[in-house]
């Protein structure tokens, strides 16, 4: 793999300053491999586009499903249809037709799309937890304290987060030359995998990725830490194992999508930054699942979990057959 690194670099010599166009290799490695790959990963995205629709569409066909915690659930869907659309059309483009090349421009803008939604999406987990603890913890408080104007505010928070916090990882990356190869080790444009290939020192593109990394997931997860800390002790103090077994039934969903996000994420980050000596496939191979899974499993944890979503989509279908 590096010998066809070089010699694609040797054969590359012009200026690649203000490149036109960058080379994704998919996953390099496990090239010829690419057809097979693509079939689970295009059955993930059907599974994810289908789901989150389908979530969405139950969600505005159902008055009851009109509240605070449902509208964070229509952001969370809406943020991964945009997370997952972001990367695999191009990615099943490499896989199924080698068309590996991406404009200079497009691939900024996926870098951006990429990390910014992200974002968007951890904060909204938060956001869900505070549903959940001002629910269990403060149930009769529960309607005037969420109120759509407060849902719509903390909505636009999430939202002005991730774009601010991301927005100078392309400028950062523009600014950069790159005059050794425009050939990305990746399957599509990750800020890291895209600002190594500068001919410059770029500690400040370093510094600010690992900041935002650090920043978002350690306070998302600190944040989410104390609200369910909250919630258990709310939980434990009921009087009957019924009443405690119904009330955590309420978080259950919220929790395993949680753990579907960070766990694959803080997997990622910790194989990118540390994982020097695992096989570059293997690294890339999660990076893929990492934005895939989560969009995938999202609508299948609620579709299953939730007993109003559940009950909506079988009178949906039963109403079909009928």
């Amino acid at each position: 793999m590096q010998d066809f690194l070089c010699s694609m670099s040797d054969s590359n010599t012009t200026d690649f300053t203000n490149p036109s166009t960058f080379i994704l290799l998919g996953i390099p490695g496990l090239e010829a491999a690419h057809v097979w790959i693509s079939i689970p990963f295009c059955t993930m995205y059907i599974i994810a586009v289908l789901g989150n629709f389908t979530i969405l569409f139950i969600m505005k066909m159902e008055p009851s499903l009109h509240g605070p915690m449902y509208y964070f659930l229509c952001m969370l869907t809406v943020t991964d249809l945009v997370l997952s659309t972001s990367t695999l059309p191009k990615m099943l483009s490499i896989f199924w037709f080698n068309s590996r090349e991406i404009d200079f421009s497009a691939c900024l803008t996926q870098m951006y799309f990429i990390h910014c939604f992200s974002v968007m999406e951890s904060g909204i987990f938060v956001a869900m937890a505070l549903d959940r603890y001002v629910a269990i913890c403060d149930p009769l408080r529960h309607s005037s304290i969420l109120t759509n104007p407060v849902v719509a505010k903390i909505g636009l928070a999430v939202v002005l987060r991730g774009s601010i916090l991301v927005l100078p990882y392309p400028f950062l990356a523009r600014q950069w030359p790159y005059c050794r190869t425009n050939i990305i080790p990746h399957s599509y444009c990750e800020h890291i995998a895209m600002v190594k290939l500068a001919c410059a020192v770029i500690r400040i593109s370093n510094y600010y990725g690992l900041f935002v990394a650090i920043f978002v997931t350690g306070l998302d997860v600190f944040f989410i830490t104390m609200s369910y800390i909250q919630i258990l002790m709310a939980i434990f103090s009921l009087p009957t194992k019924d009443a405690r077994l119904k009330t955590f039934g309420t978080c259950s969903s919220h929790l395993c999508a949680i753990l579907a996000f960070y766990i694959p994420a803080l997997f990622s980050f910790l194989t990118h930054r540390f994982g020097h000596t695992m096989p570059l496939h293997l690294h890339i191979l999660i990076a893929n699942l990492y934005l895939l899974v989560p969009p995938m499993l999202n609508p299948i944890i609620y579709g299953v979990r939730n007993k109003e979503i559940r009950g909506r989509l079988l009178r949906l279908f039963s109403h079909k057959r009928t």
